[in-house]
């Protein structure tokens, strides 16, 4: 499975997580770096959590979800 896939299939836990336990509302989530949203999620992340993609991965994703 492909990094994007990947993505896409954790995307929308990851936006549930960040809007239940940090408040996020979408533009915010959106806004962030996946670095960003690793440190502000990082005490509930298990040390052996997946490091996730990169930001031109993300930035893809979030156009191709932007164009829908």
């Amino acid at each position: 499975m492909n990094e994007a896939a990947r993505m896409g299939e954790a995307l929308p836990s990851l936006i549930a997580l960040a809007a239940r336990v940090l408040g996020w509302r979408p533009q915010e989530f959106w806004a962030a770096t996946p670095a960003e949203l690793a440190a502000a999620l990082g005490p509930m992340s298990p040390p052996t959590a997946d490091p996730g993609i990169d930001r031109q991965t993300l930035a893809q994703l979030m156009e191709r979800e932007h164009e829908r």
